[in-house]
Parts: structure tokens; sequence; C-alpha cells
């Protein structure tokens, strides 16, 4: 199953490119979306699936709809639905179509194995005990400092973002 790994890497990098370099907002999005379900990917073929599966959840699946949600609210006019129009032709899915795709077989071989190889890339699998055990282990002061700086983002987001009547 090394193959499921590299190909998932392979396309992890190749859509984080196409992201960071394509100049249209959604159709980088979209980039980003496959770049994250490869990345999900990744941690499947090594035998994380809690990893895996937290990765779709919260990347590819909350912070992509804000982010989408964010692109909508900043295009306002009928230019720019005549623009999305234009941008959201066929031919834009079809670069994250293909790479969705390769992802999607590379996912149902890793859960489904041909023949005799029964094993994943991974030595075993990473269940979600083992994670917390790690998280509130050993990196326990990285775990609260990190949930203290993500408290004082939020803090700080909340009093930029609201407006004095």
């Amino acid at each position: 199953m090394e193959i499921a790994f590299y190909l998932a890497a392979a396309v992890a990098v190749i859509s984080t490119m196409m992201s960071v370099t394509n100049p249209n907002p959604v159709h980088a999005l979209l980039y980003l979306i496959v770049s994250l379900l490869a990345v999900a990917m990744v941690f499947f073929s090594i035998g994380a699936p809690f990893a895996g599966i937290l990765e779709i959840i919260v990347y590819a699946g909350a912070i992509m709809v804000l982010f989408v949600f964010v692109v909508m609210m900043l295009n306002l006019g009928r230019a720019t639905i005549e623009q999305e129009k234009r941008w959201l032709r066929w031919q834009a899915w079809i670069g994250p179509s293909a790479l969705s795709l390769v992802l999607l077989f590379e996912l149902v071989r890793v859960l489904h194995p041909i023949g005799g190889d029964k094993h994943m890339v991974g030595y075993g699998t990473i269940g979600a005990r083992e994670v917390g055990m790690a998280l509130f282990g050993p990196y326990l002061l990285a775990v609260e400092l990190a949930s203290m700086l993500l408290l004082a983002a939020l803090v700080a987001a909340f009093h930029l973002g609201r407006h004095e009547d």
C-alpha cells in the first residue's frame, strides 16, 4: 500500500500548487479542498483513520465551507454574478474532479485490499484513545498553549468584528 501513500502525497502537492498559483479564488478553493482530502488520504494510508476523519471533518468540511461563504459574501452585484458564471464552467471542474477520482480509487484500494495484501502502510491502526493519550500525555503543555492561543484569537476577532452602536 505504499503506492497509496505516494500517490496521495503527489496529489496533495499538485493540488496545493494549483491552489496557490491559481488567480481565480473559486478554483483555488476547489484545489485546496482536494489538497486537504489528499492529506486525509495520507493519514488513511499510514494507518491513522482517526486523524484522517478529523482532517475531513474539521478542515475539508468546516473551514472550507467558511472560506466558500467568505468568497460568496465578498462577491456582490450583477457583474460578479456574471463573472462567477464564467468561472464555474464545466472546464473548471476537470482538474479537481480528476484528482478527487484518484483519491477515491486510493481510498477504496486501502479499505479493500486486492489479493493477499491485507496490511496498510502503517504498522497498526491509531484510534481516538491513542490520539488522546498522546495529546494529553507528553504534549499536554503544547495542547494547552495552543488552546489559549486560539481563545485569544477568538476574543480578538470578536472585539475587532463588533460594531459600536
